[in-house]
């Protein structure tokens, strides 16, 4: 999954869809995310660091994940 191109992501967690006028705030680790899917990495290796980072199981990093995608569509903010 990748963030649409077009989508304006700040370091604290601003979220600007330019297209919509919509924009939503996140925390430092929606920050993260927005820049890593941005940049067009892949979901695995994201979680990977996740993994590695934080104090996480993997059952719950994938319950996570998925909330966040199902946010991210339900935004509009996801290339199709």
């Amino acid at each position: 999954m990748k963030i649409k191109s077009n989508i304006a992501t700040s370091e604290n967690g601003f979220i600007f869809n330019p297209a919509t006028g919509d924009s939503f705030s996140g925390n430092a680790m929606a920050a993260q995310l927005l820049l890593a899917m941005k940049s067009g990495k892949p979901a695995e290796d994201i979680k990977k660091d996740i993994l590695e980072k934080y104090n996480v199981s993997a059952d719950q990093l994938e319950r996570d994940w998925d909330d966040w995608i199902a946010q991210l569509k339900e935004a509009n903010l996801l290339e199709t």
